[in-house]
């Protein structure tokens, strides 16, 4: 989400578009062939799609029961990629069990609008899903050729979303585990690589080892693990004041 996709340069050649489009189609069939975004909110909203729609509403208008959402939604804008709803977003039937994914080819989130079942699920899935527009945005990642950048990205999306919280975690029957949040983010991480990518177990194990610590680390822009909402408020508050003393200076 870099703004208008002509803005971040040159586009993909050839070859990589073509990977780009079977990505893209095995897991969101609904996605244009040529790579063009669905149409927005406003065109669908009377359509077979509207709870989608309206559980999106309700995510990204209720700031303060989404902390989470909020900040990702701030930190976007302040890095020069605001979020832009009826661009920025699809809900769209997808293949699988996948809830939600980022089209980085059109700077789009995807979500499965048969999957997602209720409020809740839709306000981890928007947070899972802006985390990777947010490394869209500050970082130049090869989402469809190398498998380190996006496992990457998947670790610190299960480590900051509240993907792998304990009541989450209770809820699945997973706790009482050493370092438990340390083996839920690299499970889910290797779970939505595999999702999305075509490649062995094994492989995707091994992206996730190689570049776990680093990514695992990297807190931004929580500058924090916000391991409930509670932790979620103060890290956005914290934005807040960084923002406002950077400013200043």
């Amino acid at each position: 989400m870099a703004g208008a996709p002509d803005e971040r340069g040159p586009g993909p050649a050839a070859g990589e578009q073509l990977q780009q489009q079977h990505v893209g189609c095995q897991v969101f069939p609904e996605r244009l062939a040529q790579g063009k975004p669905q149409q927005g909110f406003l065109s669908s909203f009377f359509t077979n799609n509207q709870k989608c729609q309206l559980m999106l509403l309700q995510t990204l208008e209720t700031s303060r029961s989404h902390p989470y959402v909020k900040l990702l939604l701030d930190a976007m804008k302040h890095s020069g990629c605001a979020v832009n709803r009826e661009r920025h977003f699809s809900c769209e039937d997808c293949n699988g069990n996948v809830s939600g994914g980022f089209d980085a080819s059109v700077s789009q989130i995807v979500l499965c609008q048969n999957n997602i079942c209720n409020q809740a699920h839709m306000n981890r899935v928007v947070t899972h899903e802006l985390i990777h527009a947010f490394d869209h945005c500050r970082a130049h990642v090869d989402w469809f050729t190398n498998v380190r950048h996006l496992a990457c990205s998947e670790v610190r999306a299960a480590n900051l979303s509240g993907d792998c919280s304990l009541l989450n975690e209770i809820f699945r029957l997973h706790f009482g585990l050493k370092r438990h949040h340390q083996t839920c983010v690299r499970d889910r991480a290797i779970r939505s690589i595999l999702a999305v990518r075509n490649i062995s177990k094994e492989v995707a194990q091994k992206a996730v080892d190689e570049v776990f610590e680093s990514c695992f680390n990297d807190h931004e822009p929580f500058g924090r693990i916000p391991h409930n909402k509670t932790y979620a408020r103060y890290a956005h508050r914290d934005f807040q004041n960084r923002d406002r003393y950077y400013s200043n200076i």
